[in-house]
């Protein structure tokens, strides 16, 4: 299968039209239809309902424009790291995290080694843990912020000297808003929102409320839309969603207090880029310091 094709794909999926395609791709139209057909041709499968305003994808052709994206992303993820120049620490350094003030610390790590290091230059991309782990699996980034525990077989990780607590959003208007913490007993009965990757309801407050879920999110902010809308109480961590000022949404942590604790992870006998090794050590560096401090 040829990238360059792949990409002529991704162009008409995008602009949904041939000839905007083409005139994208700086291509005759004749030229872009041949290589699609023969694309066709090579999979055996239609791509394309060929309409007479636009055209949409099959159900073929949408599993091909999500894979054709993955392959194509790690395929200039290695050619940037391939090219980067071979006497400095220069290159792409990609990491995947969920939502979570812990991610300063990579942040700030990585302005650190930026100042050291003008040619690194630092993606995220956001996500729960459930995105995070199928991109590091595939090798779309190179490091992922997680909490709890991970797969020591699979995975090498570095647990941060920060933590997340777990509490619940809810609206300022709700009596419950009154108390400075919530118990499980005080959220019985209570419906829950609950993101996708949390562990289960029913492994912080107790099974009795597990059957309490009424919906899920994998973004807090989605999650937050709902609460403000009545449809329930967030389980969330804390300093995710802004609470403060006119705010009409609050946070109370859960007690007996339940932390998340926070670790950066990378696969196993990963090769590494300069720059992601570097910013690897930094991090180490970073963490002794902390360690050192206390």
């Amino acid at each position: 299968m040829d990238l360059r094709v792949l990409r002529y794909f991704l162009a008409v999926a995008r602009e949904e039209s041939i000839t905007a395609a083409a005139e994208s791709l700086h291509l005759s139209q004749p030229t872009l239809s041949r290589q699609l057909m023969g694309l066709e041709a090579e999979l055996g499968k239609p791509l394309f309902l060929r309409g007479r305003r636009k055209i949409t994808l099959t159900e073929h052709g949408m599993l091909l424009r999500k894979r054709a994206g993955e392959i194509l992303d790690l395929v200039d993820k290695t050619l940037g790291e391939l090219t980067a120049l071979e006497d400095s620490v220069a290159g792409d350094v990609f990491i995947g995290a969920g939502e979570t003030e812990g991610a300063h610390f990579l942040t700030r790590t990585a302005r650190r080694l930026q100042e050291q290091y003008p040619l690194a230059h630092f993606h995220i991309s956001s996500g729960d843990a459930v995105d995070v782990m199928e991109q590091l699996d595939k090798g779309l980034i190179d490091f992922g912020l997680v909490f709890g525990h991970v797969d020591e077989k699979k995975y090498s990780s570095l647990v941060l000297p920060t933590y997340d607590t777990w509490g619940i959003i809810m609206r300022r208007d709700d009596p419950l808003a009154e108390k400075d913490s919530l118990s499980a007993a005080e959220m019985a009965g209570k419906p829950l929102i609950v993101s996708r990757s949390a562990p289960e309801p029913g492994a912080l407050f107790g099974q009795t409320i597990s059957k309490n879920v009424v919906a899920s999110y994998s973004l807090a902010y989605n999650g937050s839309l709902m609460v403000s809308d009545g449809l329930g109480y967030m389980l969330c961590l804390d300093k995710i969603i802004n609470v403060t000022g006119d705010s009409p949404l609050c946070f109370r942590p859960l007690v007996p207090l339940i932390k998340a604790h926070m670790r950066v992870i990378w696969r196993q006998h990963s090769v590494f880029s300069k720059a992601s090794a570097a910013f690897l050590r930094a991090l180490k560096e970073e963490r002794a310091k902390h360690d050192g401090s206390e």
